[in-house]
């Protein structure tokens, strides 16, 4: 029986708090506590560790992975709960862990995340990425579409090709002016361009059928009220789409290209978009780049309640 006193002591800890929170309601990994909580290996082993050694976790091996547990008694996963209820951020982590869940119970994303894996890794002449893209823009039917953070509209001009009308919304007016004469130079006449933020977009209550942020979501100081704003532009039933970068550590990201977050992990914008009031919540890492700091994309997609 592990001692009472130390056991105390180990959950006076806010981060041992929040691991046996989300320990004491599913079995995780190192990589599963990683991505809940945005914290590094090392951090996370060495709390694990310490858990371990007091009698409160235990752990198995399970491939290469090791899977932990909760191993508290009655009483101290009670006292654990009512303590964890005091954190800030344990919200959050469940919000994380059931979108966790969500996504080990869905076997079919996960044989579409293996057969992602495998394209373009053999060299077929004329298959890219590129080329898939324009060929699924050409068979989606939308209505309304805002481009949130457009830059010089690139995206903009591939979406006009199927949508009833793109808003491209930019905070740059210089963008904003250069991507309105490039749409017009090509004859494309259904994107109007506006300037405006995409925390506070210049865009009607329940207009949009589609948004979409592309790369634009960790250049926002408050990325949850670009979200909120997204859900109210948007018609019931209206769907939103995520492009973004998974979380990282290059630092150097800030100053060469104005990044104020440095990437999202998984859970975390499941946890925003949740909080924003979407549904049918989707994510997965859909590309990574071979070249350091090899930058990961994460895709997200979700839908505005009807009701």
């Amino acid at each position: 029986m592990p001692s009472m006193l130390k056991s105390l002591k180990l959950l006076a800890d806010p981060t041992r708090l929040r691991v046996l929170n989300l320990l004491d309601r599913e079995e995780l990994s190192v990589a599963d506590l990683q991505e809940l909580l945005g914290m590094g290996q090392s951090r996370i082993s060495t709390q694990l560790s310490q858990l371990k050694a007091g009698g409160l976790v235990e752990d198995e091996r399970s491939g290469k992975n090791n899977i932990y547990r909760s191993r508290m008694s009655r009483e101290i996963a009670r006292l654990a709960r009512d303590a964890a209820d005091e954190l800030p951020e344990a919200t959050k982590d469940l919000t994380a862990l059931r979108h966790l869940m969500r996504k080990r119970q869905d076997r079919a994303r996960l044989y579409f995340d293996q057969l992602a894996g495998r394209f373009g890794r053999d060299y077929v002449p004329g298959r890219s990425w590129r080329g898939l893209a324009e060929a699924l823009l050409k068979v989606m039917t939308t209505g309304v579409v805002a481009d949130l953070g457009a830059g010089e509209g690139t995206l903009s001009q591939l979406l006009a090709q199927r949508a009833e009308k793109v808003i491209a919304i930019d905070l740059s007016e210089k963008m904003v002016e250069f991507a309105t004469g490039l749409a017009r130079q090509h004859g494309i006449h259904n994107i109007e361009f506006r300037v405006g933020d995409i925390e506070n977009p210049p865009l009607e209550a329940g207009s949009l059928d589609l948004a979409l942020f592309s790369q634009a979501l960790h250049h926002a100081a408050h990325p949850q009220r670009a979200l909120d704003s997204a859900i109210a532009a948007l018609k019931p039933g209206g769907r939103l789409v995520i492009l973004d970068l998974l979380a990282h550590q290059f630092e150097q990201a800030r100053e060469l290209y104005a990044d104020t977050w440095l990437g999202f992990g998984e859970g975390e914008l499941a946890a925003m978009l949740e909080r924003a009031g979407f549904s049918q919540i989707e994510t997965a890492v859909v590309d990574r780049e071979p070249e350091p700091p090899c930058f990961q994309t994460l895709l997200a997609v979700a839908k505005k309640p009807a009701t």
